[in-house]
């Protein structure tokens, strides 16, 4: 496969161990993680080749952040080092049961909220590439990152690249136009980027808070999903965008914090039909049902990546075989403490094919 590239902000994430509140906690657990370095680090796990862009300051810690990119394969020839700007932080507090995990955002001023869009050389960086990939968390950072995001999309699209995006609405992030609610901020900011964007990926809450489309009276809050009207918010957005060729929206229950059911949808626009994954022996649409989840941070990242790596690789570019992979991708992801995915190709391939029993692998 040619190279998936990805850019976006990889940050220090401060995890309280185990469960303790950030109140209780004296010492975190650091690993370095971001949206758009975990759908990298998906792609290069199951085999792919992956280039990672963002822009980081000249010390140490930054130091330590490309090493932990660079152990799993990522091309990062193209990361900015920068006399200006910091590192960012967001620290993490694992929920469980009843109880939510929670997150706090330090990103102000990172170094690639102020790097200008000019200084990313992006002729090289799309030189050998096929897809592009993005998500709304970098747009939500500053209006420098907000232009450098849309014009990452219009080069990767006279390039010739394939161009996803993640809605991800992050209303904690979206601050930088203080006359406008972050709603409002990011509907107007992520309309000028989508009509670049080949594939979104969303769930519901991403797609009413940016695009301002309902899954009818559906309550994400309530633990049950009416799948039936996802088809239908499917077609808005590419009503609202006819360029947008496929939509892929994941579908989580949340029952705890410890406990969800998983599966997506993958609609394709050139057919009018949906995909939805896992099924059941029937062919109904039945979720995978995780009760003990070590980490669901980096859950949808790993969908991303599992998608964007199925659609790029021929034997699982079909529409029903993509978000097969990419659900059983992201269900492994939860068992797993991190952002990043370290499942392997051909684990997730075992899970697709009935293999959930979680036996030891003799």
């Amino acid at each position: 496969m040619k190279t998936v590239v990805t850019f976006g902000e990889i940050m220090g994430r401060m995890a309280a161990p185990e469960n303790l509140r950030l109140r209780q906690t004296r010492a975190f657990e650091v690993t370095y993680a971001g949206a758009e370095a975990s759908v990298a680090a998906s792609i290069c796990n199951f085999g792919g080749t992956a280039r990672y862009v963002t822009a980081l300051p000249k010390h140490a810690l930054a130091e330590a952040t490309m090493d932990s990119v660079r152990a799993v394969g990522i091309d990062t020839q193209f990361v900015l080092r920068t006399d200006e700007g910091r590192l960012g932080l967001y620290f993490l507090e694992t929920g469980a049961n009843q109880r939510p995990s929670n997150v706090i955002y330090d990103r102000a001023d990172s170094a690639i909220a102020i790097t200008p869009a000019d200084q990313y050389d992006w002729d090289s960086i799309f030189d050998g590439a096929q897809w592009l990939h993005l998500s709304g968390i970098t747009p939500a950072l500053s209006e420098s990152a907000a232009e450098a995001t849309l014009v990452a999309a219009q080069k990767a699209k006279a390039a010739g690249c394939q161009v996803s995006i993640d809605l991800n609405f992050r209303g904690k992030l979206w601050k930088w136009d203080a006359s406008k609610s972050s709603r409002e901020l990011a509907q107007e900011t992520m309309r000028t980027i989508l009509p670049f964007i080949d594939v979104v990926i969303a769930n519901e809450e991403d797609c009413h808070d940016v695009l301002g489309i309902r899954a009818g009276d559906t309550d994400v809050h309530s633990g049950a999903l009416d799948t039936s009207r996802y088809p239908g918010v499917a077609r808005q957005v590419v009503q609202q965008f006819p360029n947008i060729s496929k939509v892929a929206i994941t579908l989580r229950e949340s029952l705890s914090a410890t406990h969800n059911n998983w599966g997506a949808m993958l609609f394709d626009a050139s057919s009018d039909q949906p995909a939805f994954a896992p099924l059941d022996a029937d062919g109904n649409y039945q979720s995978y049902e995780i009760k003990n989840i070590v980490d669901r941070v980096g859950g949808g990242d790993s969908f991303a990546g599992g998608l964007i790596f199925a659609l790029t690789t021929p034997e699982l570019s079909e529409p029903q075989t993509a978000v097969k992979y990419a659900v059983a991708a992201s269900c492994l992801k939860h068992s797993i403490k991190g952002d990043f995915n370290f499942s392997t190709r051909g684990e997730v391939e075992a899970l697709m094919g009935g293999s959930a029993s979680g036996r030891v692998v003799r």
